[in-house]
């Protein structure tokens, strides 16, 4: 078993910029893919952003490309995201997941750990 503990979310106004953290329980961490999730209300949960075991390679969603960056510290057992120029849309609990087969996809399905999320609110 794998406990995520994500942080760093907060309220900020649009334009701002946010980073946060998840951090792994176990150091086989390094081996599991890990990816962000966000669901706002009334909506489904929805793929964010993913980065592979090694962290060689990473994943976005269309909609965050070149204004968010996830990135890994497996010395840490930590996953990142950084977000930039955020916008009202972008309000929602964000949560961390781990992949134990390392794959780093976009699908909920294929994610086996979660945590319970952090808010976001951005104000216009």
């Amino acid at each position: 078993q794998v406990q995520l503990v994500e942080s760093g979310g907060g309220l900020v106004q649009a334009g701002d910029s946010l980073r946060l953290s998840c951090a792994a329980s176990r150091r086989t961490f390094s081996l599991y893919a890990m990816g962000w999730f966000r669901q706002a209300p009334g909506k489904e949960r929805e793929f964010v952003a993913a980065i592979n075991w090694s962290g060689g390679s990473t994943y976005y969603a269309d909609f965050v490309k070149g204004r968010f960056t996830i990135s890994r510290d497996s010395a840490k057992n930590t996953v990142y995201l950084q977000m930039n120029s955020l916008s009202p849309e972008d309000t929602a609990v964000y949560y961390c997941a781990a992949d134990k087969f390392g794959r780093g996809h976009q699908y909920v399905g294929e994610y086996d750990y979660w945590g319970k999320g952090t808010q976001v609110t951005v104000s216009s």
